[in-house]
């Protein structure tokens, strides 16, 4: 029977993997041919899709910073096994004063740009200040907002003056946007288009490229890297595939060493109860969230009754039932379950479905049913059930009698830039969180400048709520505020939360190192691979 891995949640909802797959006890060899990975993510550079989708100061979707997240270095890393980040390009970081408002690091001795340039302080301020300066419109600069002024000290000593408090500064110094790149090679005024890489992080990467797609990337451990992390393989090929049934099926023929995202329901229920001892399943907690964003400037979704009403109406538990069965739990928050600062508050506010109280909210509102709605999904990012996900959705809508709605899909290469420029009255999105605490589920949907690029603005939200989360150490203190925000985001449903999922991934047993390949914030952490003994 198929052995399947489980990797449990730990106290405080963070990953800590406590049962490793088959031959984890004896590492990788770091020797023999290279690892071979599928993805259904695809990848592609052009000007109307976006010519430079690896650029640290462009990058922000789960894709492209798993690219970024092997190639190049940060001052700070998550660790295996989730916890707070510790040092990586830098040997020491931490505040210098009592209000978080001053952050220091001192780089490591003899950092390197792949060709042998040496790393400097100076690097880390003009890398920095660049991507704050071209302010993409992927909205990943936010990451960086609280910074005011970047100062170095010598060669080594990088220090950050922060507008205001924030003491989930560490965290976002571990993003890619924070990723240190050679001066020499991007602009500093523009964005580096195509899919070239120079970074000084485990690997170096070769790309195979076909009509403007990446269709393999190649990681070649770097010589040169110095740092917190061991890399436990010599090279890693990850192959993109048109949809899941392809990639399971190199799988099955050995073309390819794992299979992550985005499988199906059906093959990771398949791979779980099959008789194939060839292949592991490996589970984990995740923070993936799903839900729907509206464009509170569109005329059908205007009135926040509107939006109400739907929150009313949407049944998750029937929804993930009917679609993902046991890989998804309902989620009544941005926050998901797990994060210190979780609240249930659309099911505090709105209880469980109920088609009468929807009705009672449009018509105090003076809305004419049925109202009528298209509901936008991508067909190629978020994993095969995404279709019938919204058709659920449209069915629960629509059986109300309140709503008159129909679904359409989208590749994501158009409906990305198409949710941003506010194309779209209602559409699902999904996230990956920056990194595991409640600001990363916050601050990306409701500050200014948002991912979204969402007209939805709350200046309670964005003036008070956030910073005074920001000001507490102790996220446990911060509580008060999250919650806050958390219900005014149920009462003002400028997005709708619907589910929070589990991670998968599958290997050949004789893979080692998949209870650590994916940590909370579903980055992949290739470094961790190996080849072990079959069985």
């Amino acid at each position: 029977m198929n052995r399947k891995t489980l990797v449990l949640a730990a106290a405080m909802g963070l990953l800590a993997p406590v049962l490793a797959a088959c031959g984890d006890s004896e590492g990788g060899s770091g020797d023999g041919d290279a690892i071979v990975v599928g993805t259904t993510d695809r990848f592609t550079a052009s000007k109307e899709e976006g010519p430079a989708p690896v650029d640290p100061a462009y990058a922000y979707d789960v894709g492209t910073w798993n690219i970024l997240r092997q190639t190049v270095q940060t001052l700070m890393v998550q660790p295996r096994g989730d916890g707070e980040p510790v040092p990586d390009a830098a040997e020491s970081c931490g505040f210098t004063d009592a209000g978080n408002e001053r952050y220091s690091c001192r780089l490591r001795d003899g950092l390197k740009f792949p060709g042998g340039d040496a790393i400097t302080a100076a690097d880390v301020k003009y890398s920095i200040d660049r991507a704050r300066a071209i302010k993409a419109d992927s909205g990943v600069s936010g990451l960086l907002s609280t910074i005011d002024t970047v100062e170095t000290q010598g060669d080594r000593e990088v220090i950050f003056h922060l507008t205001s408090a924030d003491a989930t500064f560490p965290y976002k110094l571990s993003t890619p946007v924070a990723g240190i790149v050679n001066p020499d090679k991007y602009a500093k005024d523009k964005l580096r288009e195509g899919f070239e890489v120079d970074g000084s992080g485990p690997y170096t990467l070769e790309t195979e490229v076909e009509n403007n797609e990446l269709v393999r990337a190649t990681y070649v451990k770097n010589p040169d890297y110095k740092g917190a992390l061991e890399v436990n393989n010599s090279k890693v090929e990850m192959v993109s595939f048109e949809d899941a049934e392809a990639m399971g099926e190199a799988l099955e023929k050995a073309e390819i060493d794992v299979m992550t995202r985005s499988m199906s329901p059906e093959q990771i229920r398949e791979l779980g109860n099959g008789t194939d001892g060839e292949i592991e399943l490996v589970e984990s907690p995740g923070l993936e969230i799903r839900y729907l964003a509206f464009n509170t400037e569109a005329e059908s979704v205007k009135d926040k009754a509107v939006r109400q009403a739907m929150a009313q109406l949407v049944n998750r538990s029937e929804l993930i039932g009917k679609v993902y069965g046991s890989q998804a739990e309902p989620l009544y928050s941005l926050v998901p379950a797990g994060i210190t600062g979780h609240s249930n508050a659309f099911f505090n506010k709105y209880g469980d479905p109920n088609a009468s109280k929807a009705r009672d909210l449009l018509e105090k509102a003076g809305v004419s049913t049925p109202v009528k709605l298209t509901l936008h999904y991508t067909t190629d990012h978020y994993g095969p059930a995404t279709k019938a996900e919204f058709e659920q959705l449209s069915k629960q809508l629509n059986d109300s009698g309140l709503f008159e709605t129909d679904i359409e899909g989208a590749p994501w290469s158009t409906y990305r830039p198409a949710g941003q420029k506010g194309k779209y009255d209602v559409y699902g999105m999904g996230w990956f969180p920056d990194f595991p605490d409640a600001d990363g589920f916050i601050a990306p949907f409701l500050a200014e400048d948002n991912f979204l690029n969402t007209p939805y603005a709350n200046a309670e939200i964005r003036n008070d709520l956030i910073p005074e989360s920001r000001r507490q150490a102790d996220r446990l203190s911060a509580s008060d505020s999250l919650t806050e925000i958390q219900d005014i985001v149920a009462a003002d449903v400028p997005l709708l939360p619907l589910w929070q999922g589990k991670q998968y991934i599958a290997a050949r047993d004789d893979i080692t190192g998949t209870a650590y390949m994916l940590n909370s914030s579903s980055t992949l952490q290739l470094w961790e691979l190996g080849r072990g003994v079959s069985g």
